[in-house]
């Protein structure tokens, strides 16, 4: 928590005294991601007497036992060594089962800043899959929010419900199997829920179910690989009173920075000194001299080339937000005056919805200021209890 510099916080500074929190070892039954290198992961469970052995050597479980997460865990003979690391929804997700297709890092950071989750939101997920995206989700409403997650193939059901429970998300995850595309979400979830994921091969079906569970300024997002399936998801979404409709493509890279001396063949074309004229200096000693002759320049230059591109799968995301009626707006605004926040500004939008239905208007709500999050960092004594 930060606090200002004209507003000391005694939270924040009983905070700073504090001891810090009791480093996390491995124990028996844990589990572990192993990291051998770049790109090189693997989940294994710890048990005592067990072994896990890779191309790096041989390395028994029990001289893991008590080590702390992130430490570096070598081969009895010391040749070999593996990184034990904590399992993340990031790392899961490198390491996890495949049994569909499954969202990757980059798709999933935006999907959960878009839908706006904190601790005690309410997601719904339509399209477990392989539970990539529903760890992400559970740490985000942790520890007082909830995630409800569908899945209409039974043995997916059976294997998530497994894994969450190895996992420790079972408590924040509710798995149930259902067909959504064709019985929708449950009637006894109208209105219950914060946002809404979909990742199904008929998206559109299944917007009026959920524009019924979604309460005042819900967020609906909708993982489609098919430009089509976007397009009739929008025009579902229209329908049914979303705005605010956008769609997005994430392609990412990675780029190495390097400085590498390089020797110029001045003699070569300049059409070839791309490929011919430049080249690594890989016989030179750094400390060597330079050669000034007019044939060779030896420099130093810095050199930037991608990687490769990153984990992701070529899909489109769509987010749309529930605009409620009037009497949606004037609902949300009792219950969000309670807490002295965006009274007056939702009653001025309720005012103008009303006011354009009467002259023939038809223009989308204004967003509803959010309450403020006190998990947020911020000032601690401008919204103190």
């Amino acid at each position: 928590m930060l606090a200002c510099a004209d507003a000391p916080s005694t939270t924040a500074s009983a905070s700073l005294d504090a001891p810090p929190p009791p480093e996390r070892v491995v124990r028996d039954g844990d589990l572990v991601v192993v990291v051998e290198g770049f790109n090189a992961a693997v989940a294994e469970r710890v048990r005592s007497g067990g072994a896990y052995a890779s191309k790096y050597g041989t390395f028994h479980h029990d001289d893991w036992i008590g080590r702390a997460f992130g430490a570096r865990a070598r081969e009895r003979d010391g040749r070999g060594f593996v990184w034990l690391c904590a399992p993340t929804p990031e790392l899961w997700t490198k390491v996890l089962e495949h049994r569909t297709q499954i969202l990757y890092a980059a798709d999933i950071s935006l999907v959960c800043a878009e839908m706006e989750l904190t601790p005690g939101s309410v997601v719904m997920e339509s399209g477990t899959g392989s539970g990539s995206l529903t760890h992400a989700l559970a740490r985000c409403v942790a520890p007082t929010g909830r995630v409800w997650t569908y899945e209409f193939n039974e043995t997916r059901v059976k294997a998530a419900k497994e894994e969450f429970a190895l996992n420790g998300i079972s408590e924040y995850v509710t798995v149930t199997h259902r067909d959504i595309e064709r019985d929708g979400f449950p009637k006894e979830m109208a209105g219950r829920a914060d946002a809404v994921f979909l990742d199904l091969p008929g998206p559109h079906k299944c917007v009026g179910s959920v524009a019924r569970s979604l309460r005042p300024d819900g967020v609906l997002c909708s993982f489609s690989p098919c430009i089509e399936q976007v397009q009739k998801t929008i025009l579902e979404m229209k329908k049914h009173g979303f705005a605010d409709v956008k769609t997005v493509e994430l392609l990412g890279r990675e780029y190495d920075v390097e400085g590498k001396r390089l020797q110029r063949d001045l003699s070569a074309p300049l059409s070839k000194a791309t490929k011919v004229g430049w080249r690594k200096d890989t016989k030179r000693p750094r400390d060597a001299p330079v050669d000034d002759g007019d044939d060779n320049v030896m420099t130093q230059h810095v050199v930037t080339f991608p990687r490769q591109r990153l984990q992701s799968h070529t899909a489109y995301l769509t987010f749309a937000r529930l605009v409620p009626e009037p009497e949606g707006w004037a609902k949300t605004l009792a219950e969000r005056s309670k807490n002295g926040v965006g009274g007056d500004l939702l009653a001025r939008a309720a005012e103008v919805l009303q006011r354009n239905r009467r002259s023939g208007r038809d223009s989308p709500a204004p967003r509803a200021p959010k309450a403020p999050n006190k998990n947020m960092l911020s000032n601690p004594g401008e919204y103190s209890d």
